[in-house]
């Protein structure tokens, strides 16, 4: 059995035969189990799910303002800086003349090299890019408030406003530390500003990249080989393309008892009855989620309460309306092991599974900074322990990835976290938090 679900306004508007362009976002309240053990408090995760459709295949979609910031420093050289202005010139050209395309390159000095300007004028645009050679250092926070401010030229259109920034190095000049580039993400974020960012190779600042997409709701890549650039423009360039909604914001109320515990996996705020998180788009096609650890008090035999009702208020982009959808969940109790057993909702364990997974290499990437290898090791195999009860319900996928901790932990023991690997356990971890593998 699972949990009782409400269906949004959205959703009833939707199924009445509205077309999309009346409802963009319907919203799912699940528990990750239906039935919880009677006669004892409870520990459960309540999972918000934004599933926004497709844009219809008729009619336009939103305009697109996208600034793509490029690094051209001395380490770009060869077929690196070739093969991303490849993949920047085929981003162009999946552009529409609704579109608005800019492009700026940074070493230890800025330049725009294209400006603001209407992405139909694929002839004038193109040479320039071509044009473009690799030199000097990284000022990579110079680079990307460039970018910003070319975005802003048109801020106040009804564009969906992108910076896709791509970097093989370290920032060398100007503020370098993650925490500026978050703060600078963070402020962004509030003009409507996601960047998207991908890191080539081995050498650039995983920190700093990661935490700049986070801040500002955007992606974020690792690239170990650049031939695979053109690829990750065109996933990127994919969810641009299909933005549906934006300035979402979740609420989450439960009633008397039910305590909030942690959000995992996104920043929120956590009340004493209520959790609000807020996203700054949603991509058609996609869903997006916000996981939540409860507390529940002890039911009675047979009892069904209430757990969860969430508001999402977000704009619709199809139609450049605000708009509301709301959604509920409840639990029965029962003293039954094998019916609260065959109630799990595997699908909410599982990304709840993944989230934590990601939660625990995030904390063996700081033990190992600190040379601390075992330690490293000892979180990976504590949350691989702390899991296997959930196995059992899971996926042979999700299974792995448990099994996978053990192997991560032993190399750390052997060798410590490596370059690469260092890099792929961020990617992964953000990729998994904001849900960006759902691709």
């Amino acid at each position: 059995m699972k949990a009782i679900q409400g269906i949004g306004c959205a959703a009833a508007l939707w199924a009445a035969g509205i077309t999309a362009a009346g409802a963009a976002v319907t919203c799912r309240v699940e528990l990750d189990r239906g039935v919880l053990p009677a006669g004892a408090p409870q520990r459960a995760v309540v999972k918000v799910t934004l599933d926004a459709p497709k844009p219809p295949s008729t009619g336009e979609r939103p305009p697109v303002n996208l600034t793509i910031v490029l690094d051209r420093s001395g380490s770009m050289s060869g077929e690196k800086i070739e093969r991303a202005k490849d993949a920047a010139i085929e981003a162009l050209r999946r552009l529409g003349p609704r579109d608005i395309f800019s492009l700026v390159i940074f070493d230890h000095e800025v330049e725009t090299v294209v400006p603001p300007q209407s992405a139909a004028r694929v002839e004038w645009i193109e040479p320039r890019i071509r044009a473009i050679q690799a030199r000097g250092n990284t000022a990579l926070f110079a680079g990307i408030s460039q970018g910003a401010a070319e975005i802003r030229k048109n801020i106040e259109s009804d564009c969906v406003h992108r910076i896709i920034l791509l970097s093989d190095g370290q920032a060398n000049v100007g503020p370098s530390s993650p925490d500026d580039l978050g703060r600078f993400g963070e402020a962004l974020r509030k003009e409507r500003i996601s960047v998207t960012t991908i890191g080539v190779g081995n050498d650039y600042n995983e920190d700093l990249m990661t935490r700049l997409a986070e801040r500002s709701d955007g992606n974020t890549y690792y690239v170990a080989n650049h031939r695979d650039l053109a690829r990750i423009f065109n996933a990127e360039l994919g969810d641009v393309l299909s933005v549906v909604a934006r300035d979402v914001r979740i609420e989450i109320e439960f009633p008397d008892g039910v305590r909030p515990i942690r959000i995992i996996g996104r920043d929120g705020r956590i009340g004493a009855r209520s959790v609000e998180v807020s996203l700054n788009q949603l991509y058609g096609g996609q869903a997006k989620y916000a996981l939540v650890e409860v507390e529940i008090p002890a039911g009675r035999e047979a009892e069904t309460r209430e757990v969860a009702a969430a508001r999402v208020r977000y704009e619709n982009l199809l139609n450049q309306r605000a708009e509301q959808t709301e959604g509920q969940a409840a639990v029965r109790f029962s003293s039954d092991e094998r019916w609260v057993r065959e109630s799990v909702n595997a699908a909410v364990q599982r990304d709840f599974v993944f989230n934590i997974i990601a939660e625990a290499k995030d904390r063996a990437v700081e033990l190992a900074d600190r040379r601390d290898n075992a330690g490293a090791a000892a979180a990976l195999r504590a949350q691989n322990k702390a899991l296997q009860d959930l196995a059992p319900n899971l996926d042979r996928e999700t299974q792995a990835e448990i099994e996978k901790l053990e192997v991560e932990a032993r190399q750390i023991e052997k060798e410590g976290l490596r370059k690469e690997e260092r890099k792929a356990f961020r990617a992964e971890s953000y990729q998994f938090r904001g849900q960006q593998q759902n691709r």
